[in-house]
């Protein structure tokens, strides 16, 4: 049995799969939340069963991979250091340097280190993660998955902004999109259901979760992405802005007196959803309310399917030809209530309708795939469940083999 494991660190959290790369059954997943902010909360599956054994301070990633460890010796299954042929990283930003996934040794996890400055959030603590993942496993290959490689398809005039050039390339100003794992796995998925070589595919890929993005796929790779230099553009998200007029941040400076760090903060932790809805970013409170009526969620709802509208027409444009439209994350999977009004809309424009039954079939729950397509359609649209880790996993492997 060959077993990759994943670890996908994130600002305050670190999720983790154990695979068996042959037959790519997860034979073990989990993850800690909260870590840095207080009690964290953790879960550890094995055969369908969920252990939830602990509430504890944990500070850091070094200490949540320490506690990540005690499960697998105390509920298994067993990390067998013979079985392991990877531990697959994610990490989040890899710049321009790294096009595909790299086997981890000194001059990548200084790349790392180097371009936390572009994800301040998400680099350190996927670094920490390595070093104390190659710690535990010494004598077994590392390798970094990175979000952005994905990406490094864009072509020019679409991650180029229109600033002077030295100071861009100085200090690496540019687009360069994320949730590439999610995309990756995604659209090998299309390719199955539409029975169509990847190659040939042209697509619209909405990533909509806490994070969300969305993405044009023009003959299967990436061609336009809504996120930018950093995670911060694009969509409205759970507590992020996506796009602002630039100029908002001077005038925080001047008039408010926010400082840079406070602004950030302001951008990334305190707006979004939770900036513009009460504090509420959990989907499915957003749409119970706008159910009742609530004036609030429905303003927050406009906002957040217009900005998603802006995306779509401009990627049918720049695509010319769109065979599918696809939804998945978080939100896009399992919020049939959502999807229903990301979709409305584009009967008239664009020929696209979706079959509600359909969409909320099993309450709008997604295993798998679902065609939600009406059957006059111009479009189909999918709803495809991700697998990151999984990505993750066949990359790792095969970076190793």
């Amino acid at each position: 049995m060959k077993q990759v494991l994943v670890l996908n660190s994130g600002s305050s959290s670190l999720k983790y799969q154990l695979i068996d790369i042959d037959t790519e059954k997860v034979l073990a997943s989990g993850n800690i939340e909260c870590i840095g902010e207080g009690t964290a909360k953790a879960k550890h599956v094995v055969d369908g069963v969920k252990h939830d054994d602990m509430a504890k301070v944990v500070d850091n990633h070094a200490e949540a991979l320490e506690e990540i460890l005690t499960f697998f010796d105390k509920f298994g299954p067993k990390l067998d250091a013979a079985n392991l042929i990877a531990v697959g990283h994610r990490v989040v930003h890899g710049g321009v340097k790294f096009c595909s996934a790299a086997l981890i040794d000194a001059e990548v996890e200084r790349a790392i280190d180097e371009l936390s400055a572009l994800a301040p959030l998400h680099n350190p603590p996927a670094l920490t993660g390595i070093k104390v993942a190659k710690e535990t496993f010494a004598d077994v290959p590392h390798v970094a998955v990175f979000d952005t490689a994905y990406h490094q398809t864009l072509p020019e005039a679409n991650y180029t902004y229109a600033i002077d050039d030295a100071v861009a390339n100085k200090h690496a100003i540019r687009r360069y999109g994320f949730h590439g794992t999610s995309y990756d796995y995604v659209m090998g998925e299309v390719s199955k259901i539409l029975k169509k070589p990847l190659e040939k595919l042209n697509t619209i890929v909405m990533h909509l979760g806490s994070g969300s993005s969305i993405t044009a796929i023009k003959n299967g790779k990436s061609f336009d992405t809504s996120m930018g230099m950093t995670p911060l553009a694009g969509l409205v998200m759970g507590t992020r802005a996506g796009d602002i007029d630039p100029a908002v941040i001077f005038h925080l400076n001047r008039e408010a007196g926010m400082s840079l760090d406070e602004i950030d903060k302001f951008l990334n932790k305190k707006s979004g959803f939770f900036g513009i809805n009460d504090g509420v970013i959990d989907m499915r409170e957003i749409m119970d309310a706008y159910d009742r009526g609530d004036a609030v969620a429905k303003r927050a709802m406009e906002v957040y399917v217009r900005r998603i509208h802006h995306y779509i027409g401009a990627y049918f444009v720049e695509l010319g030809r769109v065979d599918a439209i696809v939804l998945t994350a978080g939100i896009g999977e399992n919020n049939g209530r959502a999807r229903r009004l990301i979709m409305s809309g584009l009967e008239e424009s664009l020929g696209v309708k979706i079959d509600d039954a359909k969409n909320m079939e099993n309450n709008g729950f997604v295993i798998g795939w679902r065609d939600i397509s009406a059957p006059d359609s111009k479009i189909p649209v999918l709803v495809v469940q991700t697998n990151e880790e999984l990505s993750i996993a066949r990359q790792a492997a095969e970076i190793v083999k």
